[in-house]
């Protein structure tokens, strides 16, 4: 009897075990509310936005339509860019028909992370919890009727300035030309046209942006943008029903085709350099830098745009700030260029095919830098049409081809460099003379048909200094001959040849052949003056020419300006100061001596030393086809130094300039002093 008391509480011991178990297991897998404000906040993060709204309860579903439900959470979470919500839920109460779920939430937004608390009724239906949703659900503050927006808070992109503060890059304001549809008058297919002659947009593109959904008939519909400086346009424009101009904002380069090919230009940012650039903050709507400074200077030109989502009450008031990140204006960039001197040198060579290379010899500091032919750079920034676009990359003159990173054959400005190599190996010294007679020559008869001409005889000795004021190739092809190819090369080398120039743009490197030889004793003659393979980049040109200013040290050519910079050597003791002193005072008599090449780049006043140089690009006696270069190089002597100049300049195809290439730019040069 004992036994079956014990065996049947046992029994009921384990019934109620179990039955308190199962209630357990059933509470526990009943759905709490907590989990239905997880689930929801999950699918904001995964942008389900239909299933959000099959979370709502039936009172708030009969408040708002699905559709409207989907589009306002879509436009308010991918507006603000929201990423990686997280909520934390801190306390939930039980109320007389619904449940209260408080909790801090916290997200990521293109204006940077936002934190608030806020609260969740949600309501038990078909025993599942459901959301009574309102707009506060997204953030406390947003009432019925307000809206969330979000405003871009522009940066500025750093301007390009010169020496003097004059700007040559910089955000300012473009004039906007567009059409009111509905006031284009009855006349509206002759009036478009007219439009399109002015503007170069094409009749197409013109009715393609009328015919737009957005359009209405007093819509301004934007179709060209033009400089504000343009009256003449502007007036054509503004004569035409339908046509109104509005301010815009732009880059603007003062400099349009002056410095066309040194400053570059912007435009909108392309979906390669989106990819390539992705976590420096530019958007799809971003413009980048695409060539000349404003590309190499990208990273510290650039701003970095904020941004502010606030919210709005129903008169427009901005009545509570989400988050702000404030914009980032780009760095302003100073250079050594002085717009005076690249504007008048420009026009000098504006319908030619050259370069001019200006630069203080004590500092480095570049001046100017100028291509020619060119193009502007405002047209890439307003809009280049089609037909201009073709006209620009089809000019057999190449506007686009930025001469001055290029390296060229020299001619005669490289005898200086053949006669300070002589003189530093000791092959020669300044009395030294060589023998030979006319105006052409060959060392034996092993050089075959091939000669070395000159172009004027003279009957003073044939020595390094009227070799030099009279231009003797004979002189400095016997004198290269005589230092040999071993340390001509050698000597080159130290001069920087063969060797990248550190500069903001990539310039083309000096070179004496296209191996690492003088291959004959032909090439190395034509070496001596200038011709067989060399090929010297301008800018470094002035930088070898300045050692001769600077008792034989080459400076560094800079263009970012430093007021506190005295030059930085690049070379140093690439000639002895007796060496680089005898060549400048050589040059300095191709100037002033009356028979000497560069006599009529003489100036009352100031002492110049100059070169003058033409560099023949035939391949051959019978190439008729690839034309001639001139040269003319010179540096001012003056005992201060302060205000010297050091010009190295270039003409193309003055094969058929009576005047002949050197002095051409002679003329042009001397109005600089």
């Amino acid at each position: 009897m004992k036994n079956k008391k014990i065996i049947l509480i046992g029994l009921i011991i384990l019934v109620v075990v179990i039955a308190i178990a199962t209630i357990i297991i059933i509470n526990s897998n009943k759905e709490k509310p907590e989990d239905t404000l997880t689930t929801y906040i999950s699918y904001i993060n995964d942008k389900k936005y239909d299933e959000m709204y099959d979370m709502l309860s039936s009172n708030s579903k009969n408040k708002i339509s699905k559709e409207d439900f989907v589009t306002k959470n879509k436009n308010i979470y991918e507006g603000i860019d929201s990423l990686d919500l997280k909520v934390n839920i801190t306390e939930t109460k039980k109320e007389d028909k619904s449940t209260k779920v408080i909790y801090n939430q916290e997200l990521y937004t293109s204006a940077g992370k936002v934190e608030f608390s806020n609260s969740a009724n949600l309501v038990k239906e078909d025993d599942t919890y459901k959301l009574e949703w309102s707009t506060t659900l997204i953030h406390p503050e947003l009432k019925d009727g307000y809206k969330v927006r979000v405003k871009t808070l522009k940066g500025n992109r750093g301007s390009i300035i010169d020496r003097n503060g004059n700007e040559l890059a910089y955000d300012g304001i473009i004039s906007s030309v567009g059409i009111v549809p509905g006031k284009l008058g009855e006349n509206k297919d002759a009036n478009i046209s007219k439009i399109s002659k002015l503007t170069g947009v094409s009749v197409e593109n013109i009715n393609n942006f009328l015919s737009a959904s957005y359009v209405k008939d007093d819509t301004f519909v934007p179709i060209k943008k033009i400089s504000k400086s343009d009256t003449e346009l502007k007036e054509k424009l503004l004569e035409i029903p339908g046509i109104m101009i509005n301010d815009a904002d732009g880059r603007v380069y003062n400099l349009g085709e002056e410095a066309a090919h040194l400053i570059g230009y912007v435009q909108s940012i392309s979906a390669e350099e989106l990819e390539k650039n992705q976590d420096k903050g530019y958007t799809s709507t971003s413009i980048i830098g695409k060539s000349g400074l404003e590309l190499q200077y990208e990273d510290r030109l650039k701003a970095t745009d904020g941004k502010e989502i606030y919210i709005e009450d129903e008169k427009g008031n901005n009545i509570y700030e989400i988050a702000k990140q404030d914009q980032k204006n780009g760095e302003d960039i100073k250079l050594t260029i002085d717009s005076n001197i690249q504007k008048k040198l420009y026009d000098e060579l504006k319908d030619d095919k050259g370069l001019f290379v200006v630069m203080q010899p004590q500092t480095g500091e570049l001046l100017a830098l100028v291509s020619t032919p060119s193009y502007d750079s405002n047209d890439f920034v307003l809009g280049m049409t089609n037909e201009k676009w073709d006209k620009l990359n089809n000019d057999k003159n190449k506007p686009l081809y930025n001469r001055f990173i290029q390296s060229y054959c020299p001619g005669s400005t490289f005898k200086p460099i053949t006669g300070a190599i002589g003189l530093e190996t000791g092959k020669i010294t300044t009395s030294d003379t060589f023998s030979y007679s006319g105006t052409s020559w060959q060392k034996d008869s092993s050089w075959g048909d091939y000669k070395v001409t000159t172009l004027t005889p003279y009957s003073g000795a044939k020595n390094l200094k009227n070799a030099m004021i009279h231009s003797d190739n004979i002189y400095f092809a016997q004198l290269a001959l005589k230092i040999g190819s071993s340390d001509f090369i050698s000597n080159l080398k130290k001069l920087g040849f063969n060797e990248q120039l550190e500069f903001p743009l990539t310039l083309a490197k000096s070179k004496y052949s296209n191996s690492d030889t003088i291959e004959t004793e032909g090439k190395l003659a034509d070496s001596g003056f200038g011709q067989g393979n060399i090929l010297v980049n301008p800018i470094h040109m002035a930088s070898i020419y300045s050692s001769f200013a600077n008792n034989g040290d080459m400076i560094k050519p800079y263009i970012e300006y430093n007021e506190n910079s005295k030059g930085e050597i690049w070379k140093k003791n690439v000639f002895s100061e007796n060496v680089a002193n005898t060549i400048k005072d050589d040059l300095i008599q191709v100037v002033e001596n009356k028979e000497g090449t560069a006599n009529d780049m003489k100036v009352s006043g100031v002492t110049i030393a100059g070169k003058t140089g033409t560099a023949e690009l035939k391949q051959d006696k019978n190439d008729n086809e690839s034309g001639t270069l001139g040269w003319f190089d010179c540096f001012t002597v003056d005992s201060e130094g302060k205000d010297n100049l050091l010009v190295v300049s270039m003409v193309e195809n003055v094969q058929n300039n009576t005047s002949g290439g050197s002095h051409y730019l002679i003329k042009k040069i001397k109005k600089l002093f």
